[in-house]
Order: C-alpha cells, then structure tokens, then sequence
C-alpha cells in the first residue's frame, strides 16, 4: 500500500468515528420520525456493487414506502445511457417519485438519508470520497468502458455530488467516475471533501 492509501484510510477511519459519535443523537432522532410517519424499518439494506465490482450491503435511512418496486427508475437510468435527455427544468432527477414519503423527499433534499453510510466507511467497503455506489443493475446496464470505476472503493462524497448531480444524467456521471480514478490524489479527496457541505447546501435536489 501506498503512504497515500494509509493516509485516506486513516482519514476515513477518524472522520468516519467522530462523524457516528457527533452525529449519534441526531440520527436516532431521524431514525424514530421515519418510524413514526411511515410503515416499516428506519434504516434500509440494499446491495450495492463495490471494489473490484463486489457487493456489499450499504446503509440508508429510508425515504421510500415499503413494498414499492424501481421500474421508473430503471426506465431513466437506461435512457440516460442511451443519450436520451431525460432532463426536466434542468435536472436529471427522477421527478415527483411517489414512492417517497414525506418525511424522505426532506431526508433525500438535505443528504441526511446518506448517514448511516459512515458504517460502510468504519466498515471498509466505502471511502469518504469516492464514484457514487451503483445498484447492482445498473452496474450490468453500464457499459464496459466505464469499469475502471470499480477498481477504487465508492464514497460517501464525490466529483459527481460536488460538481452539480442533480444537473447531470447518468453519462456525464460516469464519465466524471472515470475522471476521478484517473486522476486520483489524497489532496483531490481532501478538496471534494472540503466543498461537499457548500454544494449540499446550493443542491436541495437529490435522488
């Protein structure tokens, strides 16, 4: 391993911890209103695909009804890769989803639902920084120049959340994956890290 891989561990790990231990009260406090105002669990369990294109477990608060399926999703996710413009006002988010609850589409506009990722971060199978982590269908609908994206752990935060992700389709995102793994540097993580709060606070419109 390289000292800059110890490093960015290092960083995850201590990040990682204080955020969980700081961030403890709030999270309960989210996790008993999504009991309250919706059926089911609070946390959500999905199996995303990771590192060397392994699977894992991520974690989220969730924001959508139980017992809903993802086709509308899957439909935009396979235009965008075909270069459809799926865009509406300016943004490529999936609009008006009636599968999110109230109390999720507040979760999903503030990032809040994307906490419980810094398990996955203690945990080893995600980075602070990294491509964003991919449905496991959707890494099968992705086409073969893109699987670099793989070979680097996926993160809480990267060039897609700071550069405008409600603003792109999932081609510009792809591409900007390969631009990060490309040109992968401790002092690139450090500054994505730095301006994910500024943009979170600019973005109210993620999916």
């Amino acid at each position: 391993m390289s000292w800059e891989s110890i490093a960015r561990r290092g960083i995850d790990l201590v990040v990682a911890a204080i955020g969980l231990l700081v961030l403890l009260v709030p999270m309960i406090v989210i996790g008993l209103l999504i009991r309250a105002t919706s059926t089911g669990p609070a946390l959500f369990r999905q199996e995303r695909v990771g590192f060397g294109g392994r699977t894992f477990t991520m974690f989220k608060f969730r924001t959508m009804r139980t017992g809903t399926g993802d086709e509308m999703l899957r439909e935009l996710i396979a235009a965008e890769l075909r270069g459809e413009d799926t865009s509406s006002n300016g943004s490529f988010k999936l609009d008006h989803d009636p599968r999110v609850t109230n109390v999720g589409n507040f979760l999903r506009k503030t990032s809040l639902d994307e906490l419980p990722q810094l398990i996955n971060v203690m945990v080893g199978n995600m980075a602070l920084v990294g491509p964003r982590p991919c449905l496991v269908w959707e890494a099968r609908m992705f086409p073969a120049e893109f699987r670099p994206r793989f070979s680097v752990r996926p993160g809480l935060t990267g060039l897609w959340q700071v550069s405008g992700r409600s603003t792109m389709g999932t081609l510009e995102m792809l591409h900007l994956d390969l631009t990060y793994v490309r040109t992968r540097r401790l002092i690139g993580d450090l500054s994505i890290l730095a301006r994910t709060i500024p943009s979170m606070l600019r973005d109210h419109s993620a999916r």
